[in-house]
Order: structure tokens, then C-alpha cells, then sequence
């Protein structure tokens, strides 16, 4: 039985508060965070920004902004205050407070919208398990009053707070659900390997939120899954088979969308459903082709990429939306060599959609290196590369030390690998 999901059906009238800081070296948007708000079911009735050098310890903000903050909160009949912010467990206190009301912070904002669109059983599991950690540093708040040996009639127990009984409830919560997951990782490994022994290369979509990624997905594969012109619409993967005109079979699988500075613990939530992007044969970049901030948002889905552990994978870029757009008709970008590097589309339409397919079957490897290698202790290089391509099945160690691995990688980053690495393929036999 989950602890979570059991939340309020949105509308809930909300003061928004960004504050620019200059000891920041990438502030947060405050155009997205609007928009965050609204996707999480708020209502904004005031909009209030300010500056500072740094964070005030107590409060955040200053005891001027509290006052304008708390004035909003009684002209606006507000129900919650929301900062585009990451505050500490005793600045959310402090500032509750004071104000009378409940305070959020962006993290406990992205944990609500999460929330609110995990589907299926294994989507439900990683948010709590996100809620869960950013829950266990807050769980004094609220019981403070509580915060004392259990006495009285029916209250005499051994001698446990009630604090310390409901960390221990939320750590055994924690365990008990990273065990799920570590199934579910297992499985999802399982399939990875049948799919590479099977040689069937998997493409994901991967983008920033709301850039038409599931429109995308859904038009290429015929599948169904749920759009929406708001954040986060998917947060469940789905993979679905594609048999493609002079390539075969290929798997393609729609992910969830990326954010500015995600939440480290939705990351680490969601590692088992990104490793499924971090071992693709091939990235499609969906961008939304009409945002303002098309290239900012382009760099924010490096970031993750690059923190789970993909940035280095072919990735083809795909300008979606170009319908909204003026003059531009569906191509195809190419490189000096010929190789497409990007694809202007309109999933919404489907205009381009054709070329979308043709870049992918000349960009996924057709010929593909599987073997066994043999590698001396002094290789452990070699190794390495091997295993930051995730081009490793199996690894064995006989008794001189000498590694030998089964390998499945493209033939063109095999022969990269061992031209950097100074090896020729008689290096990789036993002698």
C-alpha cells in the first residue's frame, strides 16, 4: 500500500515567489516554473520576484519579502506559497510559520506533478520512493509536538517516539520499495541483453518536457500513449517494435521528459527507467523547434543525458513543431560526410515523418562487432572504453588475471576504440 497519492484535486489558489540570486550560476526560469505550477494544478493569484545576494538562513527571502509574501497570501486568500527554490527542511518550517499556510518548494512542485501522472505500478513506486527521501529530512515537521516517549492510557509503548516510529516506518518503506525496483531493474536488463543478442537495435526519445516527444512516438509507432500540451504529460516509459523499411525490427521507446536542474532524487528514482535511453543504439532529440528558449532547453537535456550516463551515444536531432513555424518545410540536415544530423518535422501533422524514419535506418549501425576478446591485466583501458559503450555481455577472469568479455558494439566504435587504444585485433586473442 503506498504512503503518497492520497493529494488534493488541484485548483488550490497559490503565491509564487522567484527570487534571483547572484551567487547563482544558472538561476532557475521563472517563465517554467509558471508553467510547472499550473501543470501541477495550481492556481496563481501573485507572482512576486525580488533579489538578493544569497539565501537568508531563516527564511529564504528577507523580512521585507516575508511581509509582501504574507500580504499576498491574505489579499489573494492563498492556500499555498510555492518558491522556484530548493529550500532546507527548517526554511519551509520557519516560513510556514510565519505565513499560516502551507510552502512548497520546486522540488516538492516537481514531486507533486510526478505524482499526479505516474500510471503504471513501477511509475508509482519511483515517485514514492522520490517522495519518500525528500520526506525523510521534513518528518519533524508536524510532530514537534510529538517529539517525546508515547505516555498515557493506551500510549505506553517501548519507549519509542513518535518521530523516531515514523522514520523507522519511512526507512523500511524505502527499503522495501528499492527492492522492487531492483527487480524491476533486473527485468528490464534481461530484456536489454535478449534484445542485443537478438541484434535489434533500440532507438529512445528523449527531450525536453512538453517538446512532442509521445506525438512523436505515437505517429511512429501507431501506439496510443497520452498527450498533452503541459509538463510532464508522460512519465511512465512505453517501448513498442517497429519493423522499418530496410533496417527490421527496431524498438523504439518514448521516456520522460527532462527539466532544467532536476531533482537528484528523481533521477536516481528513475535510473532504471533512463538506463533504458542510456543503452540505446540510438538517441532522438526530440526539441520543440518554435520555444524561445530552444537552445537553453537543448543544454538542460544534455545535462541529464550527460548524468546518466548517454551523452556520448549517436544522437540524431529531431526540430519538432514546424508547423507552428513560418517557411519551413520538412528536410533533412547533413554533415560534410553526408550524414544526417538533424530532421525538421511535425509529428502533430506528420509532415516529415518519412524522413524522420529514412535518417534513422542510415543513422542505426547495420554492421554490428560480436565476439569474444581476450584481454592481459595491463589492457584495463581498453576494457573500460568497452564498458562506457556498454558494448559488454559478459566478463570472465581465468587464473594468470587475463580478462575475456563478450562484446556487441558497432564495427565503426569498435575499430575507433582499438585504434585509440593502440591494439590491433591480434592483441585481443589468447597467444
Amino acid at each position: 500500500m503506498s504512503l503518497f497519492f492520497e493529494r488534493h484535486g488541484g485548483g488550490e489558489r497559490a503565491v509564487l515567489v522567484h527570487i534571483k540570486l547572484n551567487s547563482e550560476s544558472e538561476p532557475e526560469d521563472p517563465k517554467e516554473f509558471e508553467e510547472l505550477v499550473i501543470s501541477a494544478g495550481g492556481d496563481p493569484v501573485e507572482f512576486l520576484t525580488g533579489s538578493r545576494q544569497s539565501p537568508s538562513a531563516k527564511f529564504f527571502v528577507g523580512s521585507g519579502k516575508l511581509e509582501e509574501i504574507a500580504a499576498a497570501v491574505k489579499s489573494g486568500g492563498a492556500e499555498i506559497v510555492i518558491f522556484n527554490h530548493n529550500l532546507s527542511p527548517s526554511q519551509e518550517r520557519n516560513i510556514e510559520a510565519e505565513l499560516q499556510c502551507r510552502v512548497i518548494d520546486r522540488t516538492g512542485l516537481i514531486l507533486d506533478i510526478f505524482a499526479q501522472r505516474a500510471r503504471t505500478h513501477e511509475g508509482k513506486l519511483q515517485v514514492e520512493l522520490a517522495q519518500l527521501h525528500h520526506l525523510a529530512s521534513r518528518l519533524v515537521r508536524g510532530w514537534t509536538h510529538l517529539d517525546r516517549e508515547k505516555g498515557g492510557i493506551g500510549m505506553r509503548g517501548p519507549g519509542e517516539t513518535q518521530l523516531e516510529s515514523d522514520r523507522r516506518m519511512v526507512r523500511e518503506r524505502i527499503k522495501s520499495i528499492q527492492k522492487r525496483l531492483e527487480k524491476v531493474r533486473k527485468q528490464r536488463d534481461q530484456g536489454r541483453r535478449l534484445r542485443t543478442k537478438a541484434e535489434i537495435p533500440a532507438v529512445s526519445l528523449v527531450g525536453y518536457t512538453n517538446a512532442g516527444k509521445s506525438t512523436c512516438f505515437n505517429r511512429l509507432t501507431s501506439a496510443d500513449v497520452f498527450v498533452a500540451d503541459q509538463l510532464f504529460a508522460t512519465l511512465d516509459p512505453t517501448m513498442r517494435r517497429l519493423d522499418v523499411s530496410g533496417l527490421g525490427p527496431v524498438v523504439f521507446a518514448d521516456t520522460v521528459g527532462f527539466i532544467s536542474h532536476l531533482p537528484h532524487r528523481l533521477v536516481d528514482a528513475f535510473r532504471a527507467t533512463l538506463e533504458e535511453a542510456a543503452s540505446s543504439t540510438l538517441l532522438l532529440h526530440i526539441v520543440d523547434a518554435n520555444a524561445e528558449d530552444r537552445a537553453i532547453n537543448i543544454l538542460r537535456v544534455n545535462e541529464v543525458l550527460k548524468e546518466i550516463g548517454a551523452h556520448d551515444l549517436p544522437t540524431l536531432m529531431i526540430y519538432n513543431k514546424i508547423d507552428q513555424l513560418e517557411d519551413v518545410q520538412p528536410h533533412i540536415e547533413r554533415d560534410e560526410a553526408g550524414v544526417p544530423i538533424a530532421v525538421w518535422v511535425s509529428a502533430l501533422s506528420g509532415a516529415g515523418m518519412d524522413l524522420l524514419l529514412q535518417a534513422v535506418v542510415e543513422r542505426v549501425p547495420k554492421t554490428v562487432v560480436h565476439r569474444q576478446v581476450h584481454l592481459q591485466p595491463d589492457q584495463g583501458a581498453f576494457r573500460a572504453a568497452l564498458y562506457s559503450h556498454k558494448a559488454v555481455l559478459s566478463e570472465q577472469t581465468d587464473d594468470q588475471g587475463a580478462i575475456n568479455l563478450e562484446i556487441r558494439l558497432p564495427e565503426s566504435d569498435f575499430l575507433r576504440l582499438l585504434n585509440s587504444s593502440g591494439l590491433k585485433l591480434q592483441d585481443l586473442v589468447p597467444s
